[in-house]
């Protein structure tokens, strides 16, 4: 039996098919199932129901995957005490964020790690958190920076990092420009503009609205918060998103805290606990949580 047979077992499980294991563990798919079955031969069971459009796993299977995650696991953390011990950290992490992060600079954050460890590879995008989450559960990432949303779910590790406080946005010229701090209620009638259905923002616009009474209307949805501010600039509708989006260099817009009390959103650096992380994705984690509060 290999550690290689293990990993790629635990991949087809976890990408749910031999194709998308392959993809992500960048070998040709014949490779894969030639490694299955010989697991399956020399262990004398059946691992994997195959049908022609999903791959389950047998009860042998779901019995074996338990021992096999536990020897990758232990092979993983055997060679993050090495790296330790050997003084230097190596290694890739791939990281996932959400667009608006200010005040926090993790472009700086992670150009001061790499000059700290230049044996680590990083790579680094964006996304909504949902697509984040499902990709640290899929092993496509190690680490994520993102809302911590009431509702995340117990198998991701949260570390909060800072707090957003998100506003409401209207044109220059709007009849409540001139105004402070705005009810969402006194918008309920207005065109919004949001991030699409089934993000974390437009979760939050549509509960603020329902405690208004209200359904917002959002006929402008784009996944580009830059977009999102000139769309209200340019009078097209209203909007909520992060103050940093709405003080960010652009056509004037006129910036309102949500009343009676502003909304404060926290973000952090989340991780899957159902996997150990990497000696370099520790330390990136732990050197990016120690600059939460560099200037």
């Amino acid at each position: 039996m290999e550690l290689r047979q293990l990993a790629y077992f635990d991949a087809v499980v976890r990408h749910g098919g031999f194709g998308r294991a392959a993809e992500h563990l960048h070998v040709a798919q014949p490779a894969v199932s030639v490694q299955i079955r010989k697991l399956e031969t020399e262990l004398g069971v059946a691992l994997l129901a195959r049908t022609t459009r999903r791959v389950e796993l047998t009860h042998a299977g779901e019995l074996f995957l338990v021992h096999a995650r536990r020897a990758l696991g232990a092979v993983e953390s055997g060679r993050a005490e090495l790296e330790q011990l050997s003084g230097a950290v190596i290694g890739r992490v791939r990281i996932g964020a959400i667009q608006a992060l200010d005040p926090f600079d993790l472009t700086g954050a992670l150009a001061a790690f790499h000059v700290a460890h230049p044996g680590v590879e990083l790579a680094l995008r964006s996304g909504r958190l949902a697509a984040l989450l499902e990709d640290l559960d899929v092993d496509r990432l190690d680490l994520a920076v993102g809302p911590l949303a009431a509702d995340l779910p117990d198998r991701f590790a949260a570390t909060p990092l800072f707090d957003d406080e998100l506003v409401l946005v209207t044109h220059p010229a709007h009849r409540c420009a001139h105004r402070g701090a705005l009810r969402i209620g006194e918008l309920r009638d207005e065109p919004f503009a949001c991030l699409p259905a089934g993000s974390g923002l437009r979760a939050i616009l549509d509960r603020l609205a329902a405690a208004e009474g209200f359904t917002p209307h959002v006929p402008f949805e784009t996944a580009s918060l830059p977009r999102l501010r000139d769309l209200v600039a340019h009078g097209l509708g209203v909007g909520l998103f992060a103050r940093s989006v709405a003080e960010a260099p652009g056509p004037p817009v006129a910036i309102h805290s949500v009343a009676p009390e502003p909304v404060r959103r926290p973000v952090g650096l989340l991780h899957h606990t159902g996997r150990p992380l990497s000696a370099a994705a520790a330390a990136c984690r732990a050197f990016i949580f120690e600059r939460r509060l560099a200037p």
